[in-house]
């Protein structure tokens, strides 16, 4: 998941009883996602284009929004796009190099 700020203990907490609220958040193992992960921005692409596409009207039940959405990802995934990767591992090495462990040969 990401960093949003709903994914908060505290965002239980203003919704449920103090013991609710943690009976709930222990229930979970959450991962954080990288705040820039490059993978992302490629989903977030994916989902406006998604929005853009298909859901950029009033659909007025699950049913119909369901059959709208996996025509779409059918269309997508038979157009077989790819990702053109920029940000190359020389590049990471250099701008994020306190991630990077130093190799000293």
């Amino acid at each position: 998941m990401d960093n949003l700020g709903t994914h908060k203990p505290g965002a239980l907490y203003e919704l449920f009883e103090p013991e609710e609220a943690k009976r709930i958040w222990d229930r979970f193992d959450f991962i954080y996602t990288p705040k820039h992960g490059s993978w992302l921005n490629m989903a977030e692409i994916e989902l406006n284009v998604l929005t853009a596409q298909c859901l950029n009207r009033r659909i007025d039940n699950i049913e119909t929004m369901k059959r709208e959405v996996k025509a779409w990802q059918i269309h997508q995934n038979n157009k077989e796009s790819k990702i053109k990767w920029q940000f190359t591992c020389q590049d990471a090495r250099i701008k994020l190099l306190k991630l990077y462990p130093s190799i000293n040969v």
